[in-house]
């Protein structure tokens, strides 16, 4: 994620602060993303795009080993020290770059949440992905729905463009809006294979959180998650 795309200061506070109990974070692509985990006991696990650390404090709860967690902005990764502690490793480091300081086939369990779709360098960053995965070891991506996108944006479903979405009032999330075709395109290009893709609809809980959005997950897709294997 390009330092000017990642959730810095105000920005990036207001966005931990809410994905802790937010129907669309919390409530939808968490319950999803972490099913499509499956048994993690044991795994090492890189959480690229950590941000405030939610993943992480969940896979260490259900018995990962060790989780590395990667991301851009200073203000995200304060939020995931509160959260973690010394439970976790934390890097501040952009994701347009090379894992050069993460070593080869060292982790069993990949995680990018909501990530994959602000990257430019997301052909470099998948390679990289690769090398730092075992023989067997699995990558867990969620995105933005392509159809969802294309129903907010409007134009045509296949244009491949960078779009923004307004988020808190004041600030906007910039990211590439994909096809289906493109975005699958490129995770099997890269060489991993597909085992499992889900479209999130949120849990009850986000009844009580929001009710309106828990409505519009369950008749508007809001994300794509898939499980694939680095054979």
């Amino acid at each position: 994620m390009r330092a000017d795309t990642a959730y810095h200061g105000e920005m990036g506070e207001r966005f931990a602060a809410q994905a802790t109990d937010s129907a669309y974070n919390a409530h939808t692509d968490r319950p999803a993303m972490l099913r499509l985990a499956g048994d993690v006991s044991g795994l090492r696990v890189v959480d690229l795009g950590c941000g405030a650390g939610h993943y992480a404090a969940e896979l260490l709860e259900l018995g990962a080993a060790w989780v590395v967690g990667v991301d851009g902005s200073e203000s995200m990764l304060r939020a995931a020290e509160r959260r973690l502690g010394d439970r976790a490793v934390l890097h501040r480091h952009d994701l347009e770059e090379p894992l050069a300081f993460l070593e080869d086939q060292s982790f069993d369990l990949a995680v990018m949440a909501l990530v994959y779709h602000h990257i430019d360098a997301r052909e470099q960053l998948l390679a990289e992905i690769r090398r730092v995965l075992r023989p067997g070891g699995t990558l867990l991506v969620s995105t933005t729905h392509p159809t969802g996108d294309w129903t907010y944006f409007g134009g045509s479903y296949f244009s491949d463009e960078r779009v923004e979405l307004p988020f808190g009032g004041r600030f906007a999330l910039s990211y590439w809006r994909m096809t289906l075709e493109k975005f699958l395109g490129e995770l099997l290009g890269a060489g991993f294979v597909l085992e499992e893709l889900a479209e999130p609809r949120a849990t009850e809980k986000a009844r009580l959180a929001d009710p309106r959005r828990y409505e519009k997950t369950h008749t508007s897709p809001s994300f794509l998650a898939v499980r694939l294997r680095r054979p």
